[in-house]
Parts: structure tokens; C-alpha cells; sequence
């Protein structure tokens, strides 16, 4: 099916296999320009494994909207990565548009799961490292 016919169609995506992000996070791809057609919005389960953390990072000119399904999180974010907050299952956490971040998971034995959303389609393509 095309992306042209997927406008016009409900889109079930279930992704079979992860891949590794921009961020070195495990992520298994849900909705995005490339499985759905999407143009304006991308979804997907990112997994923190125990003790992880993403590589710093920002999204440029994107928003991100997340969603912790499972664990602790400590996202650092601003200026050197300075500021934290702590993220628990059943939080959702909005980060501005071009805003520095680095989620760290808590926990040393289980992994951290959360569903992200941005509104760009190809989400990783905005993605830019981050020299703290």
C-alpha cells in the first residue's frame, strides 16, 4: 500500500522488531510518515534499559509528549543539563520544542517504558546530540 492510499485508510501498526535511536534507546516504531503515512504526528515505545540513559539530545524545531508506562525516570534537560525532574509510571511529561534533555532510568534492574509522541512525523530526523 502506498503512503497516498494510507491517507485515505485506518493504519494498524505492530511492530515486530526494535531498532536503536539517534538517542541509543531501544524503540520500537508505531506511528510515523514511514509506517502510516503520518504528517504531522510520531509515536513510539521507547525502553530505557536498567540503569540506562539516552545519549543528550534535543529535538529540533519538535516537541515531545511522553507518557512513562513503567519505572522511574530522571530526565535532565536545560542549559548543561542542570535541571532534573523525576518522572513515575502513570506521569505524562511535555519538553518544549529545541529543549536540551537526558532521561536516565532510576532503576538498576528493570527497564523503563514509555510511549513518546512528537509532531514530526519523521522524529528522528530532528533529533541533534547534545555537548553537555
Amino acid at each position: 500500500m502506498s503512503v497516498e492510499q494510507k491517507s485515505q485508510e485506518i493504519v494498524l501498526v505492530r511492530p515486530e522488531a526494535q531498532t536503536m535511536t539517534r538517542q541509543k534507546l531501544p524503540n520500537f516504531v508505531g506511528i510515523s510518515e514511514a509506517t502510516a503515512g503520518a504528517k504531522g504526528i510520531s509515536m513510539n515505545l521507547v525502553i530505557i534499559p536498567p540503569g540506562g540513559a539516552a545519549e543528550p539530545h534535543l529535538h529540533k524545531g519538535y516537541e515531545t509528549a511522553i507518557y512513562l508506562m513503567k519505572g522511574r525516570v530522571d530526565t535532565r534537560y536545560g542549559e548543561g543539563l542542570a535541571r532534573s525532574i523525576i518522572v513515575e509510571e502513570g506521569d505524562f511529561l511535555f519538553i518544549p520544542a529545541d529543549l536540551p534533555h537526558q532521561p536516565v532510568n532510576l532503576s538498576a534492574s528493570e527497564p523503563a517504558l514509555a510511549i513518546v509522541a512528537r509532531n514530526d512525523p519523521n522524529e528522528q530526523e530532528s533529533v541533534v546530540p547534545y555537548r553537555v
